[in-house]
């Protein structure tokens, strides 16, 4: 356990370094200024505003900014739903794959549109490599780039006043892809290739076996492995918290993450944007101080519970303790604890870690079967998402969500003092309270109604294969992620159905556009508002007690809305087998 908190307490340490410098760069970025980066890709981004017709200076009100992103959203995800079907008739496909089954072409198509990567295909042998370069690489760059475009409105509603201008949808698309995400995916995708990540078009390798096997009555001598353009899709899924595997194996698979250093490298890529854009916020906002409230507040929700999720895994399965199976750290158990569904070479505890960075995030991605975790591990897994997945959470989305926490947090205390609410200089009045509320409570309301319809049908049992408790967290489960926009998954629940992509995509639909347009709308009505001057009724944003009511009010709306659900399955999974040995 030790060496697991050493390792967590390092992923995080050098998280914050890099983030501290990645955050003031982002804000001369969306500041215009000139320097060094400018000046390399300044032409590059002249040209495309000129082949474009865009105009960097001319800015834009809310609803305009909203419907520039959904237009382009729209546009995008028809494109890659239309490359998906085609893809049995286009090059790049040494494999000779045929085009992708409607079903599960939309719901590929919304997944990778909304930064979800929800998959319900073995990617290796479904997609050719012009569908995964073409198309959902390219969507991992716009969708992780469309989150930060979410954000970036807010925080200048907050730092200015008496305007409608929240800044220009094209141009911090553009600059997003062009000097964040472009740059930062490149050097760790060459990383990554050093390592052992592959990166080829070759359509399969032979691998001569060691150890030739007779199976059907013949010798197999060798063994043949898919392998493509892993490493560049690698680089920015992991970096734009977006999780798609190239194989069906994610993150387990070694062609994806071959050693420990890729496993704790792609760990803290998870984390680094999110972190550096609560930075940014603190440069843009003229607001340092509560900047690093915020990132003390995450802290203080993801440590605990990455603690009890390493705890449990590393614990391992009472079932087998009193059966005298040990689970302990040895030269053939590299780490103990729970290992079924965990790679050797990783180990349970540096698992447990991935998985709840990767939930924490919108990431989704998995190192091992997150259906074989412990089942209160699992169930961090769940609370992680249902809190909003505002602890770091995803790039641009994450932060934007937890702003909005702290507006309501901010609202609550004015009413605790019998004071008008106010957020750093900004008076918090009915319209903001409805448009944060309803930003908060749309994915507890698809969650819940979703995984309802999931258990109360025929066609959401039918996809059910374990019972009890477990079966309804895999149920839980395949609805909490995609309505979080995370698209991690209990891989127990056979999902690849009518039912399963209809439900999953509506969800990933709504849980990203239902969400984020009222947070907008918000940022049109606090842009429009003058500054007021703190005062002895001015609730400040930094101090421990703040720090405190922020934490309380995530907590408060996680736990009423979903402690229910999570009693009926992880936390009754986990207690079961210690009621069987008791009698």
């Amino acid at each position: 356990m030790i060496s697991t908190i050493i390792l967590t307490a390092v992923v995080l340490f050098l998280t914050i370094l890099l983030a501290l410098p990645l955050g003031r760069y982002m804000h001369r970025v969306y500041a215009g200024d000139r320097f060094w980066a400018t000046r390399l890709m300044g032409p590059v981004e002249r040209g495309i505003y000129r082949v474009t017709g865009v105009s960097a200076s001319e800015e834009m009100g809310w609803k305009r900014y909203a419907i520039a992103l959904l237009i382009f959203n729209l546009i995008g995800g028809v494109f890659l739903y239309a490359l998906l079907l085609a893809q049995g008739a286009l090059p790049l496909n040494p494999l000779h794959f045929g085009g992708v089954q409607g079903g599960s072409a939309f719901n590929t198509a919304v997944s990778f549109l909304t930064n979800t990567n929800w998959q319900d295909y073995a990617g290796g042998s479904t997609m050719s490599y012009l569908s995964q370069m073409l198309g959902l690489t390219v969507q991992n760059f716009l969708s992780a780039a469309t989150g930060i475009t979410i954000v970036l409105p807010i925080i200048r509603a907050i730092a200015r006043h008496k305007t409608k201008d929240l800044g220009n949808f094209w141009v911090d698309m553009t600059r997003t892809v062009l000097y964040v995400l472009l740059p930062l995916s490149a050097l760790f995708a060459l990383i990554l290739m050093e390592q052992g990540v592959v990166q080829t078009l070759t359509g399969e390798v032979r691998a001569d076996l060691i150890a030739p096997f007779v199976s059907g009555g013949k010798t197999i001598l060798h063994q043949i492995m898919h392998v493509g353009p892993v490493a560049s899709q690698e680089a920015i899924m992991m970096l734009g918290n977006n999780g798609g595997g190239f194989f069906n194996m994610n993150d387990a698979h070694p062609f994806e993450n071959p050693t420990a250093l890729t496993n704790f490298l792609e760990t803290l890529a998870m984390i680094l944007i999110p972190s550096a854009l609560v930075f940014l916020f603190g440069h843009m906002a003229n607001a340092k101080r509560t900047a690093w409230a915020i990132l003390i507040s995450m802290l203080m929700l993801f440590i605990p519970l990455t603690l009890v999720s390493q705890h449990y895994q590393l614990a391992g399965n009472p079932v087998f303790t009193q059966l005298g199976i040990s689970q302990a750290n040895t030269a053939s158990l590299a780490g103990g604890g729970n290992m079924e569904g965990v790679e050797d070479r990783i180990g349970a505890g540096a698992t447990a870690l991935f998985a709840t960075v990767a939930t924490a995030t919108s990431t989704g991605a998995a190192n091992g079967a997150y259906d074989s975790l412990m089942p209160l591990s699992g169930g961090v897994n769940l609370f992680l998402m249902q809190l909003g997945e505002v602890v770091f959470g995803g790039v641009g989305s994450g932060l934007a969500t937890f702003l909005a926490f702290m507006i309501f947090a901010v609202f609550l205390g004015g009413l605790m003092v019998g004071r008008t609410p106010e957020f750093l200089g900004k008076k918090i009045e009915s319209f903001e309270i409805k448009m944060t509320s309803l930003s908060i409570l749309v994915m507890p309301l698809l969650v819940l109604i979703g995984t309802a319809l999931a258990v109360t049908t025929v066609a959401g049992r039918a996809g059910v294969f374990n019972p009890g408790a477990h079966g309804f967290s895999e149920v839980l489960y395949a609805v909490t992620s995609p309505a979080n926009n995370n698209g991690s998954a209990f891989g127990g629940l056979s999902s690849n159905t009518r039912f399963y992509n209809l439900l999953t995509g509506m969800c990933m639909l709504l849980g990203r556009y239902w969400t984020y347009l009222p947070l907008l709308a918000l940022a049109g009505a606090l842009v429009e508002k003058k500054k007021i001057p703190a005062g002895s009724g001015t609730l400040t944003t930094y101090t421990p007690i703040f720090i405190g009511l922020t934490i309380g009010v995530i907590l408060l709306v996680g736990a009423l809305n979903f402690f229910p659900a999570l009693a009926l399955g992880p936390v009754a999974e986990q207690l079961a087998p210690l009621a069987t040995l008791t009698h």
